[in-house]
């Protein structure tokens, strides 16, 4: 087994100039957000290694780094789902013989209600995620709020489809209450073909 106790993150670079109703000021500025996650959480690893080497595990120190690896970490792959299920030119809804809108067809009883059902988590107050997760023993879609980036997680499941709603996603192109036209913009640039590959059988 190899030793992972040195591995260091690498940020994604991501090519999404030119969304509909997301300016790539916003992407810049989030991308920016994003490699200070990557960054943090490489460095959390290295002093998290370094009082276990020095037999402090369980101190007070270690635990509060501990606690704050999974904000970083969370953060940091949040964002890679986010922004790995965009591009431009992309499809406001899926296909409907696609994998994505069966499922959503199969656990909400039509796509258009998995569909209003999501958006209405993503336009709750607060600020955090939408996240339409899969459960890996049935298969089933399910719509989660996500805050503070490891608040909110279903354990086991897997992120399908991910918004992120923080405002720092959309302040600079709408106003706080304006995420409603946010959320029509993200949807105007889905990578149906990113969301359906990361379905998996049951």
């Amino acid at each position: 087994m190899a030793n992972t106790a040195n591995y260091i993150y690498q940020a994604t670079e991501y090519n999404l100039s030119g969304l509909a109703g997301i300016s790539d000021q916003t992407l810049e500025m989030h991308f920016k957000l994003y490699q200070g996650y990557v960054t943090n959480t490489n460095t959390l690893n290295e002093q998290i290694a370094e009082l276990i080497a020095g037999g402090k595990a369980g101190t007070p120190a270690y635990a509060e780094l501990t606690r704050r690896l999974g904000f970083e970490y969370n953060g940091m792959v949040l964002h890679e789902y986010y922004f790995g299920n965009m591009k431009k030119d992309g499809g406001v809804d899926p296909g409907a013989s696609s994998a994505f809108y069966s499922a959503a067809e199969a656990s909400f009883g039509s796509y258009d209600t998995w569909k209003t059902d999501f958006v209405g988590i993503g336009k709750m107050r607060g600020v955090g995620w939408a996240v339409a997760s899969q459960d890996p023993t049935t298969g089933r879609l399910s719509n989660h709020w996500i805050t503070l980036h490891e608040i909110g997680n279903v354990a086991g499941y897997k992120p399908i489809l991910v918004m992120d709603v923080w405002e720092h996603a959309f302040l600079l192109d709408y106003k706080p209450a304006e995420r409603p036209k946010y959320i029509e913009a993200f949807f105007q640039n889905i990578d149906w073909d990113a969301v359906n590959s990361r379905l998996g059988a049951a």
